[in-house]
C-alpha cells in the first residue's frame, strides 16, 4: 500500500493536468481506472486522499508523459495537442496517445510513456 502521504500530492498533479490536457470527467476517471463516481468527485473537490497503488501508478506514468512531451515539445501548446493527433506509428496504428491510454488498462500508460522516454534517447 503507498504511503497516505502520496494521495493528497498525487491527486492534485492529475487534477492540475487533466485542466492543461483539458481531459473531460470521463476521461479522468478512465486514467485513474474508473473508481467510483462518488470516490472521484471526492478526491477532486477535497484533492485529497488514499487512492490505492494501481491510481497511484497511473497518475506517476501520467506525469512522466506530460513530462516527457514538454522535454519533446518546447511549445506547450505543442505537446498538449500530440496526445489527441492520430499517429501513425504501428505501435498507434492511425489512432492518438490519448485514445490508446483511455483504453483503461495501466499497460498502455506505461507503453505511451515508454514510447516518448525512447523518443527522447
Amino acid at each position: 500500500m503507498p504511503s497516505p502521504d502520496l494521495g493528497g500530492p498525487a491527486l492534485r498533479s492529475f487534477f492540475r493536468l487533466a485542466e492543461v490536457w483539458k481531459l473531460r470527467v470521463a476521461e479522468q476517471r478512465k486514467l485513474l481506472g474508473d473508481p467510483p463516481e462518488s470516490t472521484f468527485y471526492k478526491w477532486k473537490r477535497e484533492q485529497e486522499g488514499s487512492p490505492g497503488r494501481d491510481v497511484i501508478e497511473r497518475i506517476s506514468y501520467l506525469l512522466g508523459i506530460f513530462k516527457a512531451l514538454q522535454i519533446l515539445f518546447p511549445d506547450p501548446a505543442q505537446a498538449d495537442a500530440w496526445l489527441r493527433k492520430p499517429n501513425q506509428t504501428p505501435l498507434f496504428g492511425g489512432h492518438s496517445a490519448m485514445e490508446r491510454m483511455l483504453s483503461g488498462n495501466v499497460a498502455d500508460l506505461f507503453v505511451v510513456r515508454q514510447y516518448l522516454d525512447a523518443q527522447r534517447g
